[in-house]
């Protein structure tokens, strides 16, 4: 409630600072700055336009918030894309505004420039495409913050989504940054998105270490038999993926249910793989995790 208040206050004052520099800019108060009127008057322009942005991002983002019912304090993708394109914009308005107090005419600045701003894209290309990657990720609705998702060998929740880079939360509450352009072309699991929460965990043991599969299975079901309350009833499978000479690919499969807590999510991960690592520690073993 106190966020929710801090937000109202803010954009009251922001919407009565505006009011107050369109009324000056009416009556030509730079006028009184005699010989520095004309940066007065570009900088009043400037604090026009960022409080028109703000006030116009802060008017969508409420409209968001309340069609998608997301409570004061807490920012999704698509309320961070917004507020980086405003930051964007804000910086080119900025330099523009700087140019503007030399007296550079912008359509000569550019003109004149031309070379020197090709060889800036080329260099800057990257960068660019990060931003764009970025603001493309945030409005595509295909990726959320705090969705758990897999890119590569990384594995977590996002946590973020800036100009340049995406940021996960993995299990070993390591923040990992990836690019926006390699995150924006690279194939993605999204486990948050997907109708049937199926966790499964590979492993493979020694054909020797176990006597029947389906021992072995009533040993796993029985080692997280506490967290059954969060587990869909009659989803535990354990699947033989490949036979070998002497060894056997298996797969211990579950299904939660809809709504879980990421730490018990992790806490009943944990417990099945030292089950069965408990089980075959007199023999080798590789395990992963999916």
């Amino acid at each position: 409630m106190q966020t929710k208040n801090l937000k109202i206050l803010l954009f009251l004052a922001k919407t009565a600072a505006l009011t107050l520099l369109l009324i000056a800019r009416h009556n030509e108060l730079h006028n009184y700055f005699g010989p520095y009127k004309n940066q007065a008057d570009i900088a009043m322009g400037f604090l026009v336009f960022a409080l028109t942005a703000s006030v116009l991002v802060s008017i969508l983002a409420w409209i968001y918030r309340r069609r998608e019912r997301i409570p004061p304090g807490k920012a999704d993708n698509v309320i961070i894309g917004l507020n980086n394109i405003y930051y964007l914009v804000l910086t080119g308005a900025a330099i523009m505004t700087i140019l503007g107090f030399w007296g550079i005419d912008f359509r000569t600045l550019f003109t004149t420039l031309s070379i020197v701003a090709a060889a800036i894209a080329i260099i800057s290309k990257d960068y660019i495409a990060e931003i764009i990657s970025g603001i493309i990720i945030s409005f595509s609705g295909e990726v959320s913050i705090d969705d758990y998702i897999r890119i590569g060998d990384q594995k977590g929740k996002v946590i973020d989504i800036n100009f340049t880079k995406i940021a996960l939360l993995n299990e070993d509450d390591d923040v990992i940054f990836i690019p926006n352009a390699k995150f924006f072309s690279s194939e993605i699991i999204n486990y948050t998105r997907r109708e049937i929460k199926k966790v499964s965990i590979e492993f493979e043991v020694m054909i020797q270490n176990i006597k029947t599969i389906e021992e072995l299975e009533s040993d796993l079901i029985h080692a997280i038999s506490d967290y059954e309350g969060h587990i869909e009833p009659g989803t535990y499978n354990l699947k033989i993926v490949e036979m070998r000479k002497d060894s056997l690919s298996l797969k211990f499969q579950y299904v939660f249910l809809r709504e879980i807590d990421r730490e018990l999510e992790r806490e009943i991960r944990r417990k099945t793989v030292r089950r069965i690592v408990n089980y075959v520690k007199k023999y080798p073993v590789q395990m992963k995790e999916n």
